[in-house]
């Protein structure tokens, strides 16, 4: 499970593909524009994962001299909102792409050179390259997200998803009991998914797969998004003032409801997933269909508890890393699959594309797990604990495989829906079957 030195090289390399492809994508104006002001600029985003790189990788692991000190600042994301970012003077990107060119050499002299061992908390089993790796696959997603929210002609391409199986609905029964939720073993789980702790969990109902926009749509045409009482009180009043009529990028025109995804404008496939909707939209829609949103335990139960064994897996078919068969994740597609479309990445209980598709929204807040450390730094959870955030689960079709897991945590406030967020629903068991 731990990556050696060629594996976590090779690993680097896919990333930093990745954000090329991204970035090459447009022209150096679109690159220093800003898309929306819930977002960088794509030309902050490419020099940001270059700094972070240098900052943990040259300076910290390797002890090297500074490759550019001088602009640590301009690109600390605590220090600047996204909002202000297009002011701040920063590398244009023909200076971004040679600053991360040279980091990248040196970041790769220090992975020849050191030892991924357990001694050294930041290098036992290359903890802070699987860092590295992740945090520009995050970036990456979060640049997807950019793309999604420009306007002009299409700049990006993908084969289309694998076709799903319509019998694939319904729900499943997660029988009551304890599991062991999080993780001491992964090699490169962040501090909020440590340490594993036993969880006990009544029995639930969970859906088979997420919600889709075929039913999804069945809530707009009853009016739900006009109904109170399928809303918290906190979710009206946010469905008023930002004028929620039906999820983001969603377009009624005639012939019906189209979505405008990545430059082009579709039909909505009835089967794939719904996505770009908020939490609140989420807990309106499983409050009329007489259901709830999952907690993230019980999330993480049907994704992870295997009944035969008691054993938490890694993913929800074992242990080994994602292929192209076990889920949509790595941007391989630009849409999420239709329901069904991932028959051997199924939890061992039948619960459906856990991982991938969209990230799921749940009824959590984000708190710290029991026994919770910081590590490397507060400012990856520990700052975020306690906020205004519903924690998210499983991944989407941008999201890469290194940078998802069973115990992965994705947070963000409850309002936002430029992310590739959908859901799937629980409910508790009636009374005479708990």
């Amino acid at each position: 499970m731990t990556p050696d030195k060629n594996q976590i090289a090779a690993l680097l390399d896919r990333s930093r593909a990745r954000t090329a492809l991204l970035t090459d994508a447009v022209d150096d104006d679109e690159l220093g524009r800003q898309h929306s002001p819930l977002m960088s600029p794509l030309v902050w985003d490419l020099a940001h994962v270059g700094n972070q790189e240098e900052l943990w990788l040259v300076r910290d692991v390797g002890g090297r001299e500074p490759v550019r000190e001088d602009i640590d600042h301009l690109y600390d994301a605590f220090k600047h909102a996204r909002k202000d970012r297009p002011a701040l003077p920063l590398l244009d990107p023909a200076e971004a792409r040679r600053y991360l060119a040279q980091v990248r050499a040196k970041a790769l002299d220090v992975l020849d050179r050191v030892r991924l061992v357990d001694e050294q908390p930041l290098l036992a089993g290359g903890f802070a390259f699987g860092m590295i790796v992740q945090h520009e696959q995050q970036h990456d997603e979060t640049m997807l997200a950019t793309h999604q929210l420009r306007t002009g002609a299409p700049v990006l391409s993908a084969p289309p998803a694998p076709p799903g199986d319509r019998r694939i609905r319904g729900e499943v029964l997660i029988p009551g009991g304890a599991f062991t939720m999080g993780t001491d073993t992964d090699p490169w789980a962040l501090d909020n998914e440590r340490p594993a702790h036993a969880v006990d969990v009544p029995a639930f109902l969970i859906d088979r797969a997420p919600v889709t926009n075929g039913e999804y749509l069945a809530f707009i045409d009853a009016g739900g998004y006009d109904e109170p009482r399928w809303w918290s009180t906190r979710g009206w009043e946010h469905r008023n003032n930002a004028g929620l009529t039906a999820p983001l990028h969603w377009l009624q025109a005639e012939g019906g409801w189209h979505y405008r995804r990545f430059g082009r404008v579709e039909a909505v496939q009835a089967d794939e997933p719904v996505v770009h909707v908020c939490f609140f939209e989420a807990e309106a829609y499983a409050s009329w269909a007489g259901k709830r949103l999952p907690t993230e335990a019980e999330w993480e139960k049907a994704a992870r508890w295997d009944p035969e064994t008691g054993r938490s897996r890694r993913f929800p078919w074992g242990d080994e890393a994602p292929g192209p068969e076990h889920a949509n994740l790595g941007q391989r597609h630009l849409t999420p699959a239709a329901v069904g479309a991932y028959p051997a990445g199924a939890s061992p209980l039948g619960v459906h594309q856990l991982m991938g598709d969209v990230w799921e929204w749940t009824s959590s807040e984000f708190h710290p797990h029991p026994g919770f450390r910081v590590f490397p730094y507060a400012e990856y959870s520990e700052v975020f604990f306690g906020g205004d955030y519903r924690v998210l689960r499983g991944g989407s079709f941008g999201t890469d495989g290194s940078a998802v897991r069973g115990t992965f945590r994705n947070w963000d406030h409850p309002i936002r829906r430029q992310i590739f967020s959908g859901f799937r629903c629980a409910r508790d068991l009636a009374p005479e079957l708990a």
